[in-house]
């Protein structure tokens, strides 16, 4: 992509709950955008979007949309960023793209900036936003897997209802709302009941007995740690919590990492919190780091089963760093 002061960018899929998260976070960082344009399904062109204060009418979607274009970040399901992907590059721009249409493409760079800044410079127009559990996991992981790399990975997700979009929120709300009147709690969006439940499965369950969302910790994971060989095995839970993904992840190093390591290179870390003082009743919450881009890391502790292991607890706010802000980042490393 050719180096300008100014960028034209769009949001594909701008009136879902990351596609808005990106406008504002666009707007936070000052990007340098020379225009700004929103599309969405027909159903929503013609509204209009405040944005760096003027008021952008959302477009529909469609081929030429794109058309003079430097950066698109997508938003949108599996199956839109797929229909429209090759326009994007026909139009000359780098897609961004927050689906999992690509993440596991050989040939589609899979990139946290904090991490594996390098790989984004690779792309062939295409650079796909990682799970949002894998970010924030891996933000935590990766400054410990500089000491040492990572063998193995234990993990249980504690994913808040934003996850699955506004759909999400809103049921949770209305679960809350409607239990001290004595009504009828309907489940639209999950499977079941969620408030004052867990409900342990995210995504369809393969052959091997794990869902999709679980074994995209492990896939996404080896390819953006560059460690091929990396063995996770993760259990994926959906909580009654409104916004911030929380993991309890249990590893093995290469060679043994003290704690004291550990706690050191996370302190030390871009983009994560060290926040353990647990007998002050100091560790990360999903209220403390929803709505900001750090992941929190504390209760990190010797694992009392394998000789190299290390067990930690995060948390981070998927909608931010987990999603928009991640894809943010990432254009910015394009215009450097």
């Amino acid at each position: 992509m050719k180096q300008k002061e100014l960028y034209n960018v769009a949001v594909l899929g701008a009136t879902g709950a990351v596609g808005q998260e990106m406008i504002k976070v666009l707007a936070e960082r000052n990007f340098p955008i020379a225009k700004l344009r929103l599309l969405a399904s027909a159903r929503s062109a013609g509204k209009t979007v405040s944005f760096a204060g003027q008021e952008i009418v959302i477009e529909e979607a469609c081929d030429a949309a794109f058309e003079g274009m430097d950066i698109v970040l997508g938003a949108a399901e599996n199956d839109i960023a797929k229909r429209f992907a090759p326009a994007i590059k026909a139009a000359g721009a780098v897609f961004v793209d927050n689906s999992s249409a690509f993440r596991l493409d050989p040939d589609v760079p899979l990139v946290v900036p904090e991490i594996n800044p390098g790989d984004a410079l690779q792309h062939n127009g295409i650079i796909a936003n990682p799970n949002c559990s894998t970010i924030i996991t891996l933000m935590a992981l990766a400054p410990i897997a500089r000491i040492s790399p990572i063998e193995t990975l234990v993990a249980s997700t504690y994913q808040a209802v934003s996850g699955a979009g506004a759909e999400g929120l809103a049921e949770l709300e209305a679960q809350a709302e409607a239990y001290p009147k004595g009504e009828p709690l309907t489940a639209k969006t999950f499977p079941h009941q969620i408030l004052f439940n867990l409900i342990p499965r995210i995504g369809g369950v393969g052959e091997n007995g794990y869902s999709s969302e679980e074994m995209k910790l492990q896939n996404e994971g080896r390819k953006i740690l560059h460690l091929p060989e990396l063995r996770v095995t993760c259990t994926c839970v959906r909580v009654p919590v409104m916004r911030s993904h929380s993991i309890s992840a249990t590893f093995t190093t290469k060679r043994p990492v003290s704690v004291e390591e550990a706690r050191a290179a996370i302190a030390a870390a871009e983009g994560v919190q060290l926040v353990d003082e647990p007998n002050s009743d100091v560790y990360p919450m999903p209220l403390d780091t929803s709505d900001q881009d750090d992941v929190f890391v504390g209760r990190i502790r010797r694992d009392l089963v394998s000789e190299n292991g290390l067990t930690l607890w995060c948390c981070g706010d998927q909608i931010r760093k987990g999603a928009a802000t991640n894809a943010v980042q990432i254009a910015e490393l394009l215009v450097k």
